[in-house]
């Protein structure tokens, strides 16, 4: 199973501009307009956006360092189980949308231009997805709980409700791309698109900007919010908290909160799947006379 970092070529401490650079010059390396009929090509230019798109983000790559790539794939979902061992529970996991690969940048410095985000026709943009590691105790796990937690987001802005807009003024057209967010320009027989300058793909200009956000209509704050464990849920697993993550932009919808659950190791029981496993000391004569000892459980008893 390949690296992120090893694919992109930088070393696990690379600063985001590092990052941002060796993929740049991997996917120009690799791009399928570049290797036309290629197809180690075309898979290493796939690996690498894929690498891209997790480190370049930091609270993915955070889950990365932590999880590997079990924080995006498919062995972060539900089991199956049943019956009444907490342990043997189906939790089902939820699988998030991290896939895909942004190529604006390739486009950026192959044509002069970017393929923005999905952005409205107002500018409206939807806010990014966020990622918390929380480590639980296998108490915890057995049992469930309900854990508050405090997360770092980009909320809307209270003072403009998100606009970036001084309050009193709104957002105007812009007047070169006519509220698009794209503009076209004729090169030869190429007719080329790109982000509009003047509003940086939003579609809006503001000439009046709110004092508090400074017009980007989200400010940084702390959210706190209650997580419910479900009882049997296994280290790896993830919890999606729909409409949690980062706010939107120009009024775009909330992206969604993941909680990636660990479970701490336990000082006496070993887990395996629904089963715990325990060593306890025995005097010789029991071991050769067979006998009865008292060993605890999960529960204490």
């Amino acid at each position: 199973m390949a690296d992120y970092y090893k694919t992109l070529g930088v070393d696990k401490g690379a600063s985001a501009d590092e990052i941002k650079k060796a993929y740049r010059k991997m996917a120009m390396k690799y791009h399928p307009d570049q290797n036309k009929d290629d197809k180690e090509a075309e898979a290493k230019f796939k690996e690498v956006n894929a690498a891209y798109d997790v480190l370049k983000d930091e609270q993915k790559r955070a889950a990365y360092d932590q999880f590997g790539k079990a924080a995006f794939d498919g062995s972060m979902g539900g089991g199956g189980g049943g019956g009444g061992n907490p342990f043997g529970g189906g939790f089902e996991g939820f699988q998030g949308g991290f896939g895909g690969a942004n190529f604006s940048d390739i486009f950026e410095d192959m044509f002069g231009g970017g393929f923005g985000g999905q952005r409205g026709s107002n500018g409206a943009m939807r806010g990014a997805d966020l990622q918390y590691a929380m480590d639980i105790t296998l108490e915890d796990a057995y049992n469930g709980k309900q854990e508050t937690i405090t997360v770092p987001i980009n909320g809307t802005c209270n003072a403009c409700d998100g606009t970036g807009a001084e309050k009193g003024s709104k957002p105007e057209t812009c007047p070169t791309c006519n509220g698009s967010g794209r503009v076209r320009a004729q090169q030869g027989f190429f007719t080329i698109e790109r982000t509009c300058a003047t509003c940086n793909g939003d579609g809006k200009i503001i000439k009046n900007p709110c004092k508090v956000c400074n017009g980007a209509g989200r400010v940084r704050r702390e959210k706190t919010l209650k997580v419910n464990i479900p009882k049997g849920i296994d280290g790896g697993r993830r919890i999606r908290l729909s409409g949690e993550g980062e706010a939107g932009v120009r009024g775009g919808p909330s992206g969604d909160l993941y909680i990636l659950v660990g479970v701490k190791p336990h000082k006496f029981f070993k887990r395996d799947g629904a089963n715990l496993n325990c060593r306890v000391p025995i005097p010789m004569t029991t071991a050769a006379l067979g006998g009865e000892i008292e060993v605890p459980n999960i529960v204490g008893k």
